[in-house]
């Protein structure tokens, strides 16, 4: 369903993606923002999934500003590895990668943006920084540190409270800064929503996906 495409950013860089079209007339498009796993199998067909809905899907290779190709497991290695990448690109030039996918997919409609994990808080940043119509972002971390400036379009978010990495009082801190925004929280850990981790949570990631669905029916088409 998918293939793999170059855009490039406003810097100049040069970056693949993945890109899954609809087999219809889009409804819109949908920027997938990976974690920290870089863009992998998972992340692909997530974006698949979306595309099955009726999206243009476009997830940016952010961490092909260190190397291309980079796709890791979902072990300890994995974590740790792909924690070394994320220090190392920062969450500025992610976010020039993320604008360009965005200004792929207006060439189609409205867009969108869903993060998960360091995509989640990227999804947050790109809510604030990024054209788009609206962002979700699945147990983003570190939310609480970034409240301010507010974001400039609709944003729905999904934290989990079992998440010891965006534990449920940090992200409690969120939901009273912005009471408006729909925020949930579910009996899960973090990644509790990726189906290949041993965190997926089956429930949960169903009932956070249909509210996903509704919230790009409504902002997005």
């Amino acid at each position: 369903m998918g293939k793999t495409i170059t855009m490039t950013a406003k810097d100049g860089f040069k970056l693949s993606a993945y890109r899954a079209d609809p087999a219809g007339t889009p409804k819109g498009g949908i920027v997938v923002i990976q974690e920290i796993f870089g863009l992998n199998g998972h992340v692909r067909d997530v974006c698949d999934r979306f595309a099955a809905q009726g999206y243009v899907a476009i997830a940016p290779a952010l961490f092909d500003r260190l190397k291309p190709g980079i796709e890791l497991g979902y072990d300890e290695a994995g974590l740790k590895e792909g924690f070394g990448y994320m220090q190392q690109v920062g969450n500025d030039t992610p976010i020039l990668d993320i604008q360009a996918a965005a200004d792929e997919l207006k060439k189609i409609g409205k867009v969108g943006a869903v993060g998960f994990c360091w995509g989640g808080a990227l999804a947050w940043q790109t809510a604030k920084r990024v054209d788009v119509d609206c962002a979700v972002g699945y147990y983003g971390v570190a939310l609480d540190k970034a409240l301010q400036p507010p974001p400039k379009c609709p944003v729905m978010l999904h934290f989990a409270s079992l998440d010891h990495f965006m534990p449920k009082a940090d992200a409690e801190k969120v939901a009273e800064a912005y009471p408006d925004l729909p925020i949930y929280f579910y009996e899960a850990d973090h990644g509790f929503n990726c189906d290949v981790r041993a965190s997926y949570d089956e429930a949960s990631a169903k009932q956070a996906m249909e509210r996903t669905l509704q919230f790009f029916a409504e902002n997005v088409g």
